[in-house]
């Protein structure tokens, strides 16, 4: 039986198999499931700092109601007891999530104002999580802010969160960094103990009958990895042990779980196959991932992890430039098929 067990953001996790973020893992019964199903860890839904706002505006004008026109409505008021808030829930749900599960529990916190990542952060410590993802989601459409403050402010908000905690961080970042890897190393060095790669960026559609900008949500694909491999290869031998790496977008099988410890990753996290087969397909990609180190006569991860990294490839230039001219050139039409003239 081949070794599972990996290491990430200092936590020995029992398999590399990791459920992140999404609508299973802040089930209690089915995260309960999914442990037993054998993922490493499970990440629990993001805490959004808009819906923390959008409750209290809403609290407040519920409770100002009529009172620009009955000022002696406000003595009427009966005393109202403190009612949970989207924090209290979400801390009840990480307590609750922790004394159910053997794995760890990692929260995710995306937040957007100056003060508010760190101050939730030490919530989420203080209620037991094993780690904190801190979840990275802007468009840069302010023309007056250019790239390098962007990237300044997300590392200022990684040394804040560093500052207040103890427990391990993780950034999730999005693929759209004008210079990758540069800002990757920034982030560890300001203090960031694992990058998440890469946080899928949802585009809005246009309901073209209604004219409304509507959500459209579809589950990532397998070709979605692509993109982690990349970086992961890349990165691995630039942070020398000094980070944990996870891919994830695209992880659906236990092939897909391979190629992410091939290039590096320390763990391959999934969630839209878990949400497609459900908590028992853990247990298959797990299998899956199992033959597939026997067959290649891999003991455990620890001897696959980075075997094909960008510093123990025979050919760096693959991850890089030379890649786009190969995938250019690798197309061929079907034989017979007629190539359709474009002139």
């Amino acid at each position: 039986m081949a070794a599972l067990d990996t290491t990430y953001l200092g936590l020995r996790l029992r398999s590399p198999i990791v459920a992140s973020a999404g609508p299973l893992t802040g089930d209690l019964d089915t995260a309960a499931r999914l442990a037993d199903a054998g993922v490493g860890a499970l990440v629990l839904p993001s805490l959004f700092e808009e819906e923390i706002i959008h409750e209290q505006v809403e609290l407040a004008a519920a409770l100002e109601a009529g009172t620009e026109h009955f000022a002696e409505a406000i003595d009427y008021l009966p005393a109202i007891p403190r009612f949970p808030s989207a924090p209290d829930r979400y801390l009840a749900s990480l307590e609750r999530t922790k004394a159910r599960v053997s794995v760890p529990v990692i929260a995710s916190l995306n937040a957007f104002s100056p003060g508010s990542w760190a101050r939730f952060s030490r919530l989420l410590g203080d209620a037991g999580a094993d780690a904190i993802e801190l979840n990275v989601y802007r468009v840069a459409a302010d023309p007056a802010r250019t790239g390098t403050a962007m990237e300044d402010d997300d590392l200022a908000l990684v040394a804040e969160v560093r500052a207040a905690v103890d427990v391990p961080i993780a950034l999730k970042l999005s693929p759209f960094y004008s210079a990758m890897a540069n800002f990757a190393v920034r982030a560890v060095q300001a203090g960031a103990d694992g990058l998440v790669l890469f946080n899928r960026f949802y585009q809005p559609d246009l309901d073209v009958d209604t004219l409304e900008i509507v959500p459209r949500l579809e589950l990532s694909s397998q070709w979605e990895l692509r993109l982690p491999l990349r970086w992961i290869a890349i990165l691995r031998p630039m942070l020398h042990g000094r980070a944990s790496l996870a891919a994830t977008s695209g992880v659906e099988s236990g092939a897909d779980v391979a190629k992410a410890l091939l290039v590096g990753a320390d763990v391959a996290m999934t969630t839209s196959a878990l949400l497609r087969h459900g908590p028992k397909h853990a247990r298959v990609v797990e299998d899956e991932l199992v033959a597939w180190m026997k067959d290649h006569e891999y003991g455990s991860v620890d001897q696959l992890r980075g075997s094909v990294s960008y510093a123990c490839t025979d050919d760096p230039s693959a991850f890089e430039r030379a890649n786009y001219m190969r995938v250019l050139h690798s197309w061929s039409a079907p034989l017979g098929a007629r190539i359709p003239d474009t002139r």
